[in-house]
């Protein structure tokens, strides 16, 4: 791999990241935080996007740098684990459950759109 496309994968990671912090707190500011509708924003988001670049068969590199480096940095598991596992803590059982469902659900059926958009393109 060439310099330049490791500081591609870090400039585009960077941006991915600091574009999930300004949807994350957007939605969140806009409806609370009772439950982690910014968390699922992104990721439901992120899963369309990734859908669209495998729909595209893009080749190696732009796989790399589009997949990889701005969804990767873009979406977030972890605070998606980490929400839910604080709502169990909370003893939110149902909230967690949902959270859990509906991101599997949209998930899928968001990156199932996007690799069938991709694949039309």
């Amino acid at each position: 791999m060439s310099v330049a496309i490791w500081a591609g994968v870090m400039v585009i990671g960077g941006c991915g990241a600091v574009l999930r912090f300004l949807v994350d707190s957007t939605v969140s500011r806009r409806t609370g935080r009772g439950f982690p509708f910014g968390t699922l924003a992104v990721n439901i988001s992120g899963a369309v996007a990734l859908g669209l670049v495998t729909g595209l068969a893009l080749g190696h590199t732009a796989t790399l740098l589009a997949g990889t480096a701005a969804v990767g940095a873009y979406t977030t598991f972890s605070t998606w684990m980490f929400e839910t596992q604080r709502m169990s803590e909370e003893r939110r059982l149902a909230a967690g459950a949902l959270n859990v469902v509906l991101s599997l659900a949209a998930g899928l059926a968001a990156a199932a759109l996007g690799h069938w958009i991709g694949g039309r393109l």
